[in-house]
């Protein structure tokens, strides 16, 4: 049996897997508020304690963290505590324990998901071995690259979400200076993730806004700010949501070209398949492939929404496999 976690700045999935031919098959799975946990190993307890299980049933465990790995130990970017594999180890009394960061995680998931667990934005003309590359816009946004050599998948993360943005359009150069004024870089997570949507809709409302009532420091916000926009209750939550698909795409875009992911770009987050509407409108591909001299290389490439609801629990379970 594996243990498999996806551990995020807002909540922290936990599964069990077992075996079979194709993927690992989940027999149990809990989410945790993260926040209110003081480390990892309190929620796994709390998990294996609900589930009535031991761990001394476990033959290995793989945990996707969002935030950076360095030799096997990870900090939440949005939470602030530590993930370490030597603690994980000592605490399930495991030898094989991995620590991923958490697009990887989701990396190893794209092998082995179905095709009603997709969604095609651009079917594109793939190379049978090219590198892929995946995005996901969350808490964070997170990225990651997979090359390919031959049938082998390497999953390596990356931290491009904290890469500068870069406006492509008039509205972003304002955007962009309305981000700046006390000086700094803006980073496209800045834009791209659920905060990101809270400060598209303080910059696109010159007055208070009458269809999301919320409040905007509040963890539903990004949520109800959709809601409005797909709803087409308020003319800026329309425009916000616009501009975070085209900063998105942009985004996607720069990763594919970094990655030159021939064989597929992915979008996969808990935010995408609830905007996928708007992602199907045209402004997120635009944003793709708006590259002069490498738009014929863009327009080549495959993307993808993931749908499955569980992808990074499920790559931390395959990545688990792969190292057992």
């Amino acid at each position: 049996m594996i243990l498999a976690g996806d551990v995020g700045g807002t909540k922290t999935l936990l599964g069990l897997f077992e075996r079979s031919p194709h993927r690992p098959t989940c027999t149990a799975v809990r989410s945790f508020p993260t926040a209110q946990f003081g480390n990892l190993g309190d929620i796994i307890s709390a998990f294996l304690g609900a589930e009535g299980a031991s761990a001394d049933r476990l033959e290995g465990a793989c945990f996707g963290v969002a935030g950076p790995v360095v030799e096997g130990r990870a900090v939440l970017t949005n939470v602030g505590w530590a993930v370490v594999d030597a603690d994980l180890r000592r605490g399930l009394g495991l030898d094989r324990v991995r620590v991923l960061n958490d697009l990887e995680a989701t990396a190893w998931s794209i092998p082995v998901l179905t095709p009603q667990e997709l969604e095609t934005l651009q079917d594109g003309e793939p190379t049978p071995h090219g590198n892929l590359a995946v995005i996901a816009a969350g808490t964070g946004l997170g990225m990651a690259i997979v090359l390919r050599q031959g049938e082998t998948y390497q999953p390596i993360a990356s931290e491009g979400g904290h890469a500068d943005f870069a406006p492509a359009t008039e509205r972003e150069m304002a955007l962009l200076e309305s981000l700046n004024v006390g000086g700094g870089r803006v980073q496209w997570e800045d834009i791209v993730s659920g905060r990101g949507l809270v400060t598209l809709h303080r910059f696109t409302h010159t007055r208070p806004c009458a269809a999301v009532t919320t409040d905007l420091d509040a963890e539903i916000a990004p949520a109800a700010i959709s809601a409005a926009a797909l709803a087409h209750r308020c003319a800026a939550c329309v425009e916000a949501l616009d501009l975070f698909a085209s900063a998105y795409g942009s985004a996607a875009g720069n990763l594919a070209l970094t990655a030159v992911a021939t064989g597929g770009l992915y979008v996969g987050g808990g935010i995408a398949p609830k905007v996928l509407s708007v992602l199907q409108g045209g402004r997120f591909m635009t944003g793709f492939t708006d590259r002069r001299r490498m738009r014929a290389l863009l327009d080549g490439i495959p993307v993808r929404v993931i749908l499955a609801p569980e992808a990074g629990l499920l790559g931390a379970a395959t990545a688990a496999l792969h190292s057992t």
